[in-house]
């Protein structure tokens, strides 16, 4: 099967090499960005995780859980092997430490000493690994004017089960009031499910996929035969919106993510997994990536993985408060070798 996730990806890439404008940054690396592009992939072509460059992906999902578990310490991370927002923490800890201008004072750490600190002392992580209250903070409990926690993941599930064609099947991260607070504010501020129920046919062979059968095992099953069997009724699919989208480095972790989240979900309320949709909004390229994306347009891909999840899940009615990194398996992943490129903070 071709594999149009990262054909879609290199084009991203060569559209903005192409087309885009210097901007300004935060940061000061600069970039060259476009604004208001798409990504679209059907899940049953593959797990969409990049092969035209080799992906960490246990490091995306130590990340995923983490964001699950409504956790917005970074000591589980480094626990976990997951350095990704070791550079933003460290960022916070300098400002508070040092003066603009003046050399830092013999006591502030080194990057390397303030990781190694929060991996060893407890008191010293809960303080410096703390980066506010971003996205596990928001997707679990967010709180409300009146001091009230939403967990908006188990108000998800639950719309999900009971009202599938709802249109207020959503996660919300960008929380106003609380933006002054975080390290950094969301990138990929929200989310949205939308579900479809399936004709017998198309349920039948669903059904066979699911249970690696062939067709005719399930070709005539009636929807009672199926209900009996708890074959999945409908289809879900995710859609995710981006309003800073670093796509060298960010954007194939975030569609990997939310590829993987999608297909969590989709497990915990017995669904197919099938569109994944990323709306993007400012699309860039920091100056110090752009030869790193010419590169990886010159590669040509290979076939998608698929994502599988360890048999001893089926005995959980519900998995998305007990995953663990290891609960994931990724089949068939063949991809060319890592690009380095540096991260901005």
């Amino acid at each position: 099967m071709r594999n149009n996730l990262d054909t879609q990806y290199q084009g991203l890439l060569m559209d903005i090499i192409t087309h885009g404008v210097e901007k300004s940054d935060r940061t000061g690396t600069g970039t060259i960005s476009v604004f208001g592009r798409q990504i679209r992939h059907r899940m049953s072509e593959g797990y969409p995780l990049l092969t035209t460059k080799k992906m960490a992906f246990r490091t995306m999902v130590t990340e995923l859980l983490w964001f699950l578990r409504g956790d917005t310490n970074i000591k589980y991370l480094v626990d976990n092997g997951c350095n990704i927002w070791n550079g933003d923490a460290y960022k916070a800890y300098l400002d508070k430490e040092t003066t603009p201008g003046i050399p830092p004072h013999d006591f502030v750490l080194s990057k390397n000493e303030f990781i190694e600190k929060i991996k060893t002392d407890d008191e010293f992580a809960k303080k410096w690994g703390e980066l506010g209250p971003i996205y596990g903070k928001q997707w679990r409990s967010w709180q409300d004017r009146d001091h009230l926690y939403i967990d908006q993941i188990k108000n998800l599930v639950r719309d999900l089960k009971e009202n599938p064609d709802s249109r207020r099947l959503m996660v919300n991260s960008w929380n106003v009031g609380e933006l002054g607070k975080m390290t950094l504010p969301p990138c990929h501020y929200g989310f949205q499910c939308y579900t479809t129920e399936m004709e017998e046919e198309e349920r039948q062979e669903q059904w066979a996929i699911i249970i690696d059968k062939d067709k005719s095992f399930t070709q005539n099953m009636s929807h009672e035969k199926m209900d009996s069997v708890k074959a999945p009724r409908r289809k879900l699919s995710l859609m995710w919106n981006q309003r800073s989208v670093d796509t060298f480095l960010g954007l194939p972790f975030n569609i990997a993510s939310y590829g993987l989240l999608l297909e969590i979900i989709a497990k915990e309320v017995n669904m197919v997994p099938w569109e994944l949709v990323g709306n993007l909004g400012d699309v860039h390229l920091y100056n110090d990536h752009i030869q790193q994306a010419k590169e990886q347009i010159r590669r040509e891909p290979f076939d998608l993985p698929r994502i599988l999840f360890k048999d001893h899940l089926k005995d959980f009615d519900s998995i998305i408060d007990i995953l663990r990194v290891k609960d994931f398996i990724l089949d068939g992943y063949e991809s060319h070798p890592a690009i380095q490129a540096p991260l901005s903070n």
